[in-house]
């Protein structure tokens, strides 16, 4: 933290999307609804996947951890912004601002995605082997991996983040402490961080989604060798809608984090952020888990279950 004219940074103050006074009660209620179905939704499929035996599986036990991961994310920051939308003096305080979470879960969805990826690559290309190359040991390793090596690199980032002094302002032209307008802030050397930032995100983007191409592209070519039209069709509407979300996902970082920041660069990064920040929560439930049939086949069992205990508990 340095000091300009003997006052040192102990908070920021947050622009937000916009600046527009007028606008920030109708923002608040579409980003509060938006939060809300993120937090049904990925509670929900959480509850859903530990209470249903038939969905004790590989697949839903990713399913479970992307859906944990997308919760704590969207929860980092939506509150935060949520608050500011109502408030005159949009502060955060200097340590809130460098915490390292969402770094950490935004990397930790990276490798998530991949080990799913990896999972239905097995499953379809390797059925066989199935269980025995996805059991119950190599699946808490997948799922393991990806918090560990996450919250290592965020912990690194935010730490060379810490190290630089900010004396030009304490505004950042966003709705949550991303690194690009925060370096833009620092009057010190910002030339490790920014190719600190450039190399993590350039590598774990480019990483994990080599993983997911690779996996989908044996997959579809898989899906090519089967004869029932049907099967094809059933199949190729199931991967379209997963690489759907990855390059939704993956697109808006690529645009975030890998390339300089700039002023317009900043300021187009608010946009972009929403979409991996407040859309793909949100979709992910859906696209991954509520277009599935044994998720809806065990929705309605426990839906009747729930609606069975309460008939016979109204019983006389």
């Amino acid at each position: 933290m340095a000091k300009t004219n003997h006052t040192v940074v102990t908070e920021f103050i947050l622009l937000g999307l916009t600046d527009r006074p007028e606008l920030q009660p109708a923002l608040f209620v579409i980003f509060l609804v938006i939060y809300l179905i993120t937090v049904v939704g990925n509670v929900g499929m959480i509850a859903l996947i530990r209470i249903d035996s038939k969905l004790h599986t590989p697949m839903y036990f990713f399913l479970s951890h992307l859906s944990f991961v997308d919760l704590c994310y969207s929860t980092n920051i939506t509150p935060q912004m949520l608050v500011n939308f109502l408030s005159s003096r949009k502060t955060i305080s200097f340590c809130g601002c460098l915490c390292y979470i969402f770094i950490a879960l935004l990397l930790t969805e990276f490798y998530m995605l991949a080990a799913m990826a990896y999972d239905r690559y097995v499953a379809i290309c390797s059925p066989l082997h199935y269980n025995v190359k996805m059991s119950r040991r190599v699946c808490i390793c997948l799922a393991t991996f990806p918090y560990v090596y996450g919250f290592s690199d965020g912990l690194l980032q935010s730490i060379l983040t810490f190290r630089l002094s900010f004396c030009r302002s304490n505004v950042i032209n966003h709705f949550y402490c991303a690194d690009p307008p925060l370096i833009k802030l620092s009057c010190s050397d910002t030339y490790v961080k920014e190719h600190a930032m450039f190399i993590s995100a350039g590598f774990n983007l480019s990483n994990s989604l080599a993983i997911i191409l690779v996996s989908y592209a044996f997959i579809l070519a898989a899906i090519l060798r089967i004869r029932s039209a049907d099967g094809r069709r059933k199949a190729f509407s199931t991967c379209g809608s997963h690489m759907m979300a990855v390059t939704l996902f993956y697109g808006t970082l690529f645009c975030m984090y890998v390339r300089p920041p700039t002023d317009k660069s900043v300021e187009e990064s608010k946009i972009i952020a929403v979409f991996y920040t407040f859309v793909s929560p949100v979709l992910n439930p859906l696209i991954y888990s509520l277009r599935n049939r044994d998720v809806k086949v065990a929705l309605r069992n426990v839906l009747r279950r729930n609606v069975l205990k309460k008939m016979v508990s109204n019983m006389p």
